[in-house]
């Protein structure tokens, strides 16, 4: 009987203690049977757990490369998850690795076929690989073309997402190795173009396993950084290899979900990694990033000298433009003698006001006369004249002229109307 086995046997009969102590009671059948009074120990859980993970079949696994070593005929590794902060051990033998060639190393990305193994003294688990694969370039190139066209269908690189930089950014965020030159190329760039500007600089790795988390929490930090305007993702090249950080699909999204423009400057030619193709602007080297994203103060103030000049060119034309059409019609000689237009008609109106008057005048000579004569006509017709020549008029107390003695009786009153006034009378006698 194995130790192991021999071991449990023991516990679970409850056998092992001292000769002559109180026996134990049997181990609790189920792990959800302990308790603090009846725990397992390490020497039955342990055996436990190896069977369990040698009941596992063998998996094929995909990871980079991370601490290779080799010790006799044998190599330790670790294969990392290039997305998420994960990894695992693997064991293989030298022979398998060397029969990849020399591209084995840190950084290199391995296809293994393990059986999980459980090791009962240090209570580790790894995995025995029995076959190794290095993933070639061509799928590689596969994958990350497979990846372009999933993230192009969701719409990631449409030109309609990408935003403009702006003008005169006060402060620029850059994330760039710990070591190189990619921060030195943007940052004196930056400044002897525009001295004012101001760098958050986030130095993280830009190769190898750590480089995909690291650069996307230095993006989603200096995105929530409330003073930075634009973020540039600096490296200076590089082997298609050390550029597969940049084509990972976590990183490409975390740059898209990224909210302050991005540049991204790997300064790769050849290959363009997919971080090129989602980020706001693509520039070909981090010096070329440092001239895109703040102007030349000597270029700008050229250009306003420039427009200065412009300007005043175009106003003094303008000025002389307008004093040309103004001399012009100052010279008219409607403008010289503005009476000229109204003199005609002024000395129309005049004649036509004394002919009016004139014509006035005449009318009314005659219509006096006029008025004369029938006035005249009027005072010979009228009975004042009568009265005039010594005659009456006789009216009754009721004003009814009495033109027969019969009209009136005896002691009627009358009046009597003569040519200047009237008398009071009386009948005596008809």
């Amino acid at each position: 009987m194995a130790p192991g086995e021999q071991g449990r046997a023991d516990d679970e009969r409850g056998v092992g203690s001292d000769e002559g102590a109180q026996p134990r009671l049997p181990l609790p059948l189920k792990a959800a049977e302990t308790t603090p009074d009846r725990p397992w120990p390490v020497r039955h859980l342990a055996p436990k757990i190896a069977d369990y993970v040698q009941r596992m079949p063998p998996v094929w696994i995909e990871g980079q490369v991370l601490d290779l070593k080799r010790w006799n005929s044998m190599c330790f590794l670790t294969l990392r998850d290039t997305d998420v902060d994960m990894s695992i051990a693997v064991t293989t033998s030298a022979a398998n690795v060397a029969r990849l060639g020399k591209g084995v190393g840190d950084g290199a990305h391995l296809v293994v076929h393990a059986r999980p193994t459980y090791h009962l003294k240090r209570g580790s688990l790894a995995f025995a690989a029995d076959e190794v694969r290095l993933v070639g370039l061509g799928e590689l190139l596969e994958r990350i073309e497979h990846l372009r066209r999933v993230l192009g269908s969701e719409g990631l690189f449409d030109e309609s997402r990408k935003r403009r930089l702006p003008f005169l950014p006060a402060v620029v965020g850059l994330v760039c190795a710990q070591q190189g030159d990619a921060e030195h190329d943007v940052v004196s760039n930056a400044r002897a173009r525009w001295p004012a500007v101001r760098f958050e600089i986030r130095r993280v790795t830009v190769q190898g396993p750590r480089a995909v988390p690291e650069v996307s929490s230095a993006i989603a930090e200096l995105d929530a950084h409330p003073q930075v305007e634009v973020i540039v993702v600096a490296r200076g090249g590089g082997s298609f290899e050390d550029l597969l950080p940049f084509s990972n699909e976590a990183l490409v999204r975390a740059a898209a979900a990224c909210r302050t423009p991005l540049v991204s400057a790997i300064g790769h030619h050849l290959d363009a990694p997919l971080l090129d193709l989602v980020a706001d602007l693509r520039a070909s080297t981090p010096t070329d990033a440092a001239k895109r994203i703040v102007p030349d103060v000597a270029e700008e103030r050229a250009r306003i000298s420039q427009a200065r000049l412009r300007s005043r060119a175009a106003l003094v034309q303008r000025l002389q433009r307008e004093q040309t059409a103004l001399d012009h019609w100052r010279s008219r000689p409607v403008l010289a003698q503005p009476s000229t237009l109204v003199d005609a008609h002024e000395a129309r109106v005049t004649a036509l006001r004394d002919g009016a008057r004139r014509t006035l005048a005449h009318l009314l000579d005659r219509a006096s006369t006029e008025v004369r004569g029938l006035a005249g006509h009027v005072r010979a017709l009228s009975p004042a004249a009568t009265l005039e020549r010594g005659y009456a008029v006789v009216q009754r107390a009721d004003g009814a002229v009495v033109r027969d003695p019969g009209q009136v009786a005896p002691g009627d009153p009358l009046r009597v109307r003569v040519a200047h006034g009237e008398l009071a009378a009386q009948v005596t006698d008809a």
